[in-house]
């Protein structure tokens, strides 16, 4: 897959510099902390969790480390932020004065001017559960539909994350745009809380991918362009050089309902966008990729964060539609609030499986979110390529698994 590489260089760009129309921010990583040459007073913000606690008379020590370096930032505070929530594991937001250390163990520490626990952390153990012995793995095993929840666990500890690989689904579909096994990036990011924040990612990493592929692939982009979908490098620059636009689900079903167009599948609130239905509103959009947020609770999973909204009741969740192929990303804001995600579990009869995502939040939770795009419709949007099947080795799909 010729765009691979260049998809996962883009990835880690975009993780760890700022996407297009990003704001500059005094928020540093501990590794840029560390690696400041004139610390001179300036006033930064770090995120991450804290790793040790020395209180003493007048003053208190804490280290905080984001995952970004193996080295911990040395905060200083008055002993007057002193608390029982300032203990190992719980996360915190650290702003202050960048200054140089004392200290010969470190070149820099960040006197704290104001520290927020962003999540407590629970010491207490975990009772053990016994799991009778029932196969090889004495669990029943099933394939993975995604790498998300693993990843969650992951952003607890390095902020941000992502995986590249094999996802499989059990869709009974002989569409030119579903696979039964497919390969997705997916991405998890902490201390992130707002969809506007998430979009900006996932825009940033289309067009950083996209523009990386047209730089390195330029043979193997036209030779697709030029016999198999003629006139697309030009919808391609239509798409990445306009902003991506951005609509509720309401505003989607509203303009659904007024189009002349008939529908297979009815447009109505609450239920799901269909191929047809994406295909319209990216039409509608002139063509430009756009969002689509605030779905309705009761179509999406139970880790996705509650907007708290009723009468509507939706929950913070984000696809992007693009031309030709409708969804490409999917993602949201995850819940974090240990109390609502109890209770969805409860509802959905899931708290035994998922004790253990659950705990999560009981340990240095923090606001996050995440997505996932699937790498074949990827190259099916930028090289035109109409069907799936067409842009993987060897297609796995209903009725067919033959290699």
């Amino acid at each position: 897959m010729f765009g691979a590489r260049c998809l996962l260089r883009a990835l880690r760009s975009c993780s760890s510099a700022p996407c297009p129309r990003h704001k500059p921010s005094a928020k540093l990583s501990v590794r840029d902390a560390l690696g400041a040459q004139n610390a001179s007073g300036e006033r930064v913000k770090v995120q991450g969790w804290i790793r040790s606690v020395r209180s003493q008379k007048e003053v208190l020590f804490l280290h905080v480390n984001d995952g970004s370096s193996l080295e911990s930032l040395q905060v200083v505070a008055d002993s007057s932020f002193d608390s029982r929530e300032l203990a190992f594991g719980s996360s915190v937001e650290v702003q202050g004065q960048l200054v140089k250390s004392l200290s010969k163990r470190q070149n820099v520490e960040l006197k704290a001017e104001k520290i927020e626990v962003v999540g407590n952390c629970d010491a207490k153990p975990s009772s053990k559960i016994k799991v009778p012995e029932e196969n090889f793995f004495n669990v029943p095993v099933f394939l993975t539909v995604s790498g998300q929840l693993h990843l969650e666990v992951m952003s607890g500890a390095f902020t941000q994350v992502f995986t590249f690989g094999p996802t499989f689904r059990a869709e009974n579909s002989q569409s030119r745009r579903h696979l039964a096994e497919f390969y997705m990036v997916e991405a998890e990011i902490s201390f992130l809380e707002s969809l506007q924040d998430l979009m900006q990612v996932m825009e940033g990493l289309f067009k950083t991918t996209t523009m990386t592929v047209l730089s390195n692939c330029p043979e193997d982009v036209e030779l697709c362009h030029k016999f198999i979908a003629p006139g697309q490098k030009d919808r391609l620059e239509h798409m990445l050089k306009n902003n991506f636009l951005i609509i509720s689900y309401t505003e989607a079903m509203e303009i659904l309902k007024q189009a002349s167009q008939n529908f297979t599948f009815t447009p109505e609130w609450g239920a799901d966008l269909h191929t047809e239905h994406e295909k319209y509103l990216v039409k509608h959009c002139g063509d430009i990729p756009v969002f689509v947020i605030n779905y309705p609770l009761a179509l999406k999973p139970f880790y996705m964060r509650d907007n708290e909204d009723s009468p509507q009741h939706t929950v913070a969740a984000v696809d992007l539609l693009v031309p030709g192929v409708g969804e490409l990303f999917g993602g949201s804001l995850r819940e974090e609030r240990y109390h609502f995600l109890e209770q969805r579990l409860a509802r959905s009869g899931l708290t035994e499986a998922y004790q253990w995502y659950l705990d999560l939040r009981r340990f240095g939770s923090v606001p996050h979110g995440g997505f996932g795009m699937g790498f074949e419709r990827y190259l099916q949007c930028i090289l035109g390529i109409d069907n799936i099947k067409d842009v993987i080795p060897f297609p796995r799909f209903t009725h067919s698994c033959l290699l």
